[in-house]
């Protein structure tokens, strides 16, 4: 009676679906018989179990739980003693291949962690992306759960899809504890993964100063460089970590980083982090280091110098650190004053040309013009044109040409026929794109030349414009 009774209560409770071929049973209504199950005698929980053995143990709702990883993730550990005892299996993952081990693990419960294992559960089990209870335990940080897992088999060198230990991982994430537990059972404090990345170097990215403490207490190299030669010291400097990069810079060797191709200078500025630039300056390291050509081939634009990442990334505050302690602002093929003013960034452009950068400097690898290269960036951009103009820019340069004064109008076909020659301002501006733009440009530019003369080219191009009997004015 007690049986039919468990069962009609099920059947109400909408926990079984049943098709032709398959079996589903929802999330809420598994997790309801949980909830209940644990209120309940044992007797009754054991009535309920029996009553529902037409669905296997191993069944799974429409979102891929079963039995034992809803118990397990709703912290009952006497329904998982019961699923275990009537042989549910501790091996059957989720949908996202989670063990009940892995997430009793990531739950931190000590009690649930033993009593799967007691049922059978394999610690060294693979999950997701070759994912462990070990690497579950280290990113937890859950030191008594580690200790459980060594006891019964876990092992500290097998790696997840990435190649990295659990050692890795706790240092990662800066469990100083586990790092310690994992290293006394043996954990290799060198050990590096597919990508060179060793523990150490993940230590320096999380900044953890205890961690780094113990990795090279116990030996840890900080001059093994990963395959993007990068070095513990340079992932402390990108990251910010201060108190990590004063302990990684006296021990750092000078071979190491010329071998690694930058400076820390260079992350430090690549960061944002003003605060680590200033300790790196303090500590000697040279604030117009040069990217070596491997290094620097590798961006599109072949940056070099540290200020280059300041000012490409628009940190004004680091820019003016290191201009005011003495970084050179053209040391770059693109120099940092034309991506400041194409970035229209005129806090930063102001920085540039207050420490002397050439505000006349040339970049032909796109267009080789007669007249310098900044002014292609803003002639939509009064306020930076007239920054740059105020502050030496040659305007002349943009009346330089060798057009007789019955020159055609130039095509679009015909300018980039002309592009091996240099490239006179009349011509790059008689395109479709910025011939609209030319009135207003060539009147603010006579305001900063004297007697020039418009070649015949540009005034046909003019006197289509509004401006046109402005700029006769001030022409003649």
């Amino acid at each position: 009676m007690l049986l039919n009774e468990v069962t009609c209560w099920l059947c109400r409770s909408s926990v079984i679906s049943q098709q032709p071929s398959v079996r589903r049973t929802s999330t809420a209504g598994i997790l309801c018989i949980g909830r209940r199950c644990n209120l309940w005698s044992q007797s009754w929980r054991r009535c309920c179990m029996v009553a529902s053995f037409r669905l296997t143990l191993e069944e799974k709702t429409l979102e891929g739980e079963t039995f034992l990883t809803l118990a397990v993730k709703a912290g009952l550990v006497e329904n998982v003693k019961m699923l275990l005892d009537h042989g549910a299996s501790p091996h059957t993952t989720n949908s996202k291949n989670e063990s009940p081990l892995l997430l009793a693990v990531r739950a931190g419960s000590h009690q649930m962690v033993s009593c799967l294992i007691a049922g059978g559960a394999q610690v060294g089990q693979v999950c997701l992306k070759k994912w462990t209870a070990m690497h579950e335990a280290s990113r937890a940080g859950c030191v008594h759960v580690m200790e459980l897992l060594l006891q019964h088999g876990g092992q500290v060198s097998q790696t997840d899809q990435h190649g990295v230990t659990p050692l890795g991982i706790a240092a990662e994430y800066s469990h100083a504890e586990v790092l310690e537990l994992l290293i006394k059972h043996g954990a290799d404090v060198n050990a590096q993964a597919p990508n060179g990345d060793s523990v150490l170097y993940d230590a320096a990215g999380s900044g953890n100063p205890d961690c780094i403490d113990i990795l090279l207490q116990h030996g840890a190299n900080p001059n093994i460089h990963n395959l993007s030669s990068q070095l513990p010291i340079h992932r402390a400097a990108y990251e910010g970590h201060y108190l990590a990069l004063r302990i990684l810079i006296p021990i750092t060797t000078r071979r190491a980083l010329r071998l690694s191709g930058h400076s820390p200078i260079h992350s430090a500025a690549d960061g944002g982090h003003a605060h680590c630039l200033e300790l790196l300056l303090q500590k000697g390291f040279d604030i117009n280091a040069l990217l070596a050509p491997h290094i620097s081939e590798n961006y599109g634009d072949m940056r070099k110098s540290p200020l280059y990442f300041a000012v490409s990334n628009g940190d004004a505050t680091c820019t003016e650190m290191l201009l005011k302690s003495g970084a050179k602002p053209d040391l770059d093929p693109l120099c940092c004053l034309l991506v400041a003013v194409r970035s229209g960034r005129y806090e930063i452009v102001k920085l540039l040309l207050a420490a002397k950068a050439n505000v006349n400097c040339y970049f032909t690898a796109v267009n080789d013009t007669v007249f310098p290269t900044a002014l292609q960036y803003c002639l939509k951009d009064e306020v930076m044109m007239r920054l740059l103009l105020n502050n030496g820019y040659d305007a002349e340069k943009c009346f330089c040409c060798n057009h007789d004064d019955d020159w055609d109008d130039l095509t679009e076909s015909d300018y980039s026929q002309h592009q091996e020659e240099k490239v006179a301002f009349c011509d790059f501006v008689s395109v479709s794109w910025l011939v609209n733009l030319v009135g207003r440009v060539v009147l603010i530019l006579l305001e900063y030349v004297g007697q020039v003369s418009l070649c015949g080219k540009l005034t046909k191009i003019l006197e289509k414009h509004k401006e046109w009997p402005h700029i006769q004015l001030d022409h003649t």
